[in-house]
């Protein structure tokens, strides 16, 4: 199913998962992909790791066993930078065989030795997706783009996108909904209309919140921090602080009217439960 077919008609909830490494299986990342599904989610999308880490190949092989073998949409991502037409076209086509018609068109990132070949940015890639006949998703970032100084320069950066033709955005993670509230009524106002999906990221330790917020650029909220005071040094205690807090962020905003909410599961089924959980407490979804 087209994931704007699906945005038309309800608020959505979905997950991300990443493709196999190290010694993970394909059938691993299956089983991880089945036990989400548990959950009812609207889509799962699956990462796609440039630069020849390999696992890039493996992303249509797990889109596919979600499709066919566990029974929902899948959103494959692709990210261009340093790919030519004849790779994405190779990639489109193998997603057509496996029955994926949703793609989230991706810069990716800037690496040594990796220069644009055709594609310099997200928004050349989302016309060539689009004659491809795809239904194309494409990132938003609440606080600005890491590389970009100004959030209105990335604004305008997005509305170019949106108007090559994307029909929906997932934001990047961030742990103040406020900024997404902020973010949501900006674009209002360069009439990006399309619907935005918004990405939460439960975080589970002190030095991966870091990494994340580091990588990202999204700003940590005081709240946050005297959280994870309380926890202290105790593993345990920190992941049980950021999956609450993550709960309670995903609740304000189903109650705040978001056109639908995407988590990101680090492949832990568990915090897939979580989630699940919280929003149907709060009515967002069904038990």
């Amino acid at each position: 199913m087209r994931i704007s077919d699906i945005l038309a008609q309800r608020q959505s909830f979905s997950f991300e998962i990443f493709p196999p490494k190290g010694d993970m299986s394909v059938e691993q990342a299956e089983k991880v992909a089945t036990e989400l599904c548990e959950n009812n989610p609207d889509w799962i999308s699956v990462t796609f790791s440039a630069g020849g880490s390999g696992n890039s190949k493996r992303t249509a092989d797990i889109g596919r066993r979600i499709e066919r073998g566990v029974g929902t949409t899948a959103l494959a991502h692709l990210t261009c930078f340093g790919s030519s037409r004849t790779d994405v076209d190779a990639y489109v086509r193998q997603l057509q065989s496996a029955g994926i018609e949703n793609v989230l068109a991706l810069r990716g990132d800037r690496a040594p030795g990796r220069e644009a070949i055709d594609f310099f940015y997200a928004s050349d890639l989302v016309p060539y997706l689009k004659e491809a006949g795809m239904c194309v998703g494409a990132a938003c970032y609440p606080e600005g783009h890491v590389e970009c100084e100004y959030l209105s320069d990335d604004l305008e950066h997005l509305k170019i996108k949106v108007d090559a033709g994307v029909d929906f955005l997932v934001t990047q993670l961030f742990f103040d909904n406020d900024d997404f509230y902020r973010f949501r009524e900006l674009c209002d106002r360069k009439r990006i209309k399309v619907p935005i999906v918004c990405g939460i990221m439960p975080f589970t330790s002190v030095k991966q919140l870091q990494r994340m917020t580091f990588n990202c650029g999204a700003s940590i909220p005081a709240r946050v921090v005297k959280r994870l005071v309380a926890a202290g040094d105790d593993p345990t205690a920190q992941a049980a602080a950021g999956i609450r807090y993550a709960q309670e962020q995903i609740v304000d905003l189903a109650q705040n009217g978001v056109d639908g909410i995407h988590i990101y599961s680090m492949n832990r089924p568990e915090i897939g439960r979580a989630m699940h959980s919280a929003l149907v407490d709060c009515g967002y979804l069904s038990a």
